[in-house]
């Protein structure tokens, strides 16, 4: 099985080496949008031109803890809370992450317009470029129920500043979908979408849709599906694939393929079958937390890796049991912003928030004695 190339390249290949020569070009800082109006069309062109017009760079995938970040809201209105999106993903760079993700579950995509997507995304970068991590790559999630969509929503990531795109199946028709129907959906959005794409394997988002690692390994050889999140918590299969397409890991280049687990209550093990790291919601309140399990494993500290990875499972169980509404609730009681989900998720009462702090307080313990 050939090598994919570990030149600082998005389109990296895997079972063969096709030539991808990108002439090397310099990222020039797009315009800040922080004082545009979320809702104007001159705001939307105008952005959307700079970041087109905007040198790219290609911005490669490392193995290590991504973060799929939250969507913050003004709390009267609704309207997206752009200055705290931007400054929220700063604090993530700054506790060293590998990458952060727009658009998934954390970010409420499901509530959000495709203009709100897009400013998200902008947002995201331009904040990121601005305070000097142009390096960081953004996932942006990208999924939707119909092929010609999600190719929309991967080419609208890419004017927005996102450099590879996470594709959730499509499940509204669940029952009418032949055995290869989703393989030919990824193939296809694989073969138009500008960027790069990882498959998201997420069962419960998707009407229970579970992709198995055979066909998650065949797909692998697609030169423009560069990874895959395992949100199913499969470990079996996530140890299959992973030894299936030579997955690069914290300490082997492999061919290059990311093999993401989807939770950072199984980091550890995710690494121990041989996984590239996590992308983990929990990264949104502790991510210096999450960052040390990999650390620890990468230095054969296993023991101590272990005992951290308790203290991080158990803040992940407080994270999945409270969804988006307990992280925001963890956000605002420890960190002094979070606000709220947009309608018709509920806003948490007093009571409630005692108890998310209750479920969150040793992990973000842990987190600041390592600031």
């Amino acid at each position: 099985m050939a090598r994919r190339s570990n030149n600082p390249s998005p389109r990296s290949t895997f079972h063969q080496d096709l030539p991808f020569n990108p002439t090397p070009r310099s990222h020039s800082i797009v315009e800040s949008i922080y004082s545009q109006s979320q809702y104007s069309e001159s705001s939307e062109s105008t952005a959307a031109s700079s970041v087109d017009d905007a040198h790219r760079i290609l911005r490669s995938l490392r193995p290590g803890v991504y973060v799929p970040t939250v969507t913050f809201f003004q709390a009267d209105t609704e309207d997206l809370d752009l200055e705290t999106i931007g400054k929220h993903a700063v604090r993530l760079a700054k506790a060293g992450v590998a990458g952060l993700t727009t658009q998934g579950s954390n970010g409420e995509a499901v509530h959000l317009t495709h203009q709100e997507r897009k400013l998200v995304t902008r947002t995201t970068r331009n904040a990121l470029d601005n305070a000097g991590f142009h390096h960081l790559p953004v996932m942006v999630g990208c999924g939707s129920q119909s092929t010609r969509e999600t190719i929309e929503l991967c080419r609208e990531a890419m004017t927005s500043g996102g450099d590879y795109a996470l594709v959730l199946p499509p499940s509204y028709y669940k029952a009418m979908y032949k055995a290869e129907s989703l393989v030919e959906f990824f193939e296809e959005v694989a073969d138009a979408s500008p960027i790069p794409i990882l498959i998201y394997n997420y069962p419960g988002a998707v009407a229970g849709i579970d992709i198995d690692s055979d066909v998650i390994t065949k797909l692998a050889q697609h030169p423009n599906i560069v990874g895959c999140k395992l949100t199913c918590g499969n470990t079996g299969k996530l140890g299959r694939i992973a030894s299936a397409v030579d997955a690069v890991t914290p300490s082997e280049d492999g061919s290059g393929f990311m093999c993401m687990g989807g939770s950072a209550d199984f980091t550890l093990q995710t690494l121990v079958v041989g996984g590239s790291g996590v992308v983990c919601g929990l990264g949104n309140i502790a991510p210096k937390a999450c960052i040390k399990v990999i650390d620890l494993y990468k230095t054969g500290k296993l023991d101590e890796a272990k005992q951290l990875q308790a203290v991080v499972a158990r803040g992940d169980w407080a994270a999945i049991s409270g969804g988006i509404v307990g992280t925001k609730s963890a956000l605002q009681t420890f960190y002094g912003y979070g606000g709220f989900a947009r309608k018709p998720l509920p806003r948490p009462s007093q009571q409630e928030n005692a108890e998310y702090a209750s479920g969150f307080k040793e992990l973000v313990e842990l987190e600041k004695s390592l600031s």
